[in-house]
């Protein structure tokens, strides 16, 4: 039986702020190209696989100031909430349990607080 455990809101919704900006920086790094910078496209077959990437007209400063900011966010609310004063409470295994437990809150509706 899965052991239930009462995490403080302001955990709650850092975890959950951390999910929304780790899924937003995805789908930005998918969108932009392949280089920060402009570079010529390549081929190289010489390896154990091909790869190929076309010519990356390079990132804007607003597309690089946008990835910087959601990084910076990220960092930010991953030290709020591994260093939150709950987990002082857990030790060892049930530490780590918690802690999964809480990265997967809203996928198990019936555990959602």
């Amino acid at each position: 039986m899965a052991t239930p455990y009462d995490f403080p809101s302001d955990l709650l919704a850092g975890q959950e702020e951390l999910h929304q900006v780790r899924a937003e920086l995805s789908a930005l790094l998918r969108r932009l190209p392949w280089s920060v910078v402009p570079l010529d496209g390549f081929s190289d077959d010489n390896g154990w696989r091909k790869i190929e990437r076309p010519a990356s007209p390079g990132w804007t400063e607003d597309e690089q100031a946008e990835v910087e900011k959601l990084r910076r966010r990220e960092h930010e609310l991953a030290v709020f909430v591994s260093g939150h004063r709950f987990w002082s409470q857990l030790d060892g295994a049930a530490r780590v349990d918690a802690r999964m437990k809480l990265k997967h809150t809203k996928d198990d509706p019936e555990e959602t607080p």
